[in-house]
């Protein structure tokens, strides 16, 4: 990868419609990927994506499952995130 380019982060949503959790988790991430440009957030609501919440074990939404660039996850939480925890866990995905 040429120098100054950084991987892409991958953040992974996992929400339901009638989720006031999900509003809040949305618009913490959606801040979090403002200040780090190698977020991009993949959103999927588990009744339209159900085989996408199965393969990643969601139980509850909102989840929010922080991946780098080789796919690994590096953070996983259950509930809205803080945007400080938001940071943190891109700073980690990033490296």
């Amino acid at each position: 990868m040429p120098p100054g380019v950084v991987s892409p982060v991958i953040v992974e949503l996992y929400t339901s419609a009638f989720c006031g959790a999900c509003n809040a988790g949305r618009s913490v991430l959606e801040r979090a990927a403002e200040l780090v440009p190698a977020a991009e957030i993949r959103e999927f609501d588990v009744a339209f994506a159900p085989e996408a919440a199965e393969a990643a074990d969601i139980r509850s939404t909102p989840t929010v499952v922080v991946r780098d660039a080789d796919g690994r996850a590096v953070f996983r939480a259950e509930g809205a995130p803080s945007l400080p925890q938001a940071l943190s866990a891109l700073a980690l995905a990033v490296g």
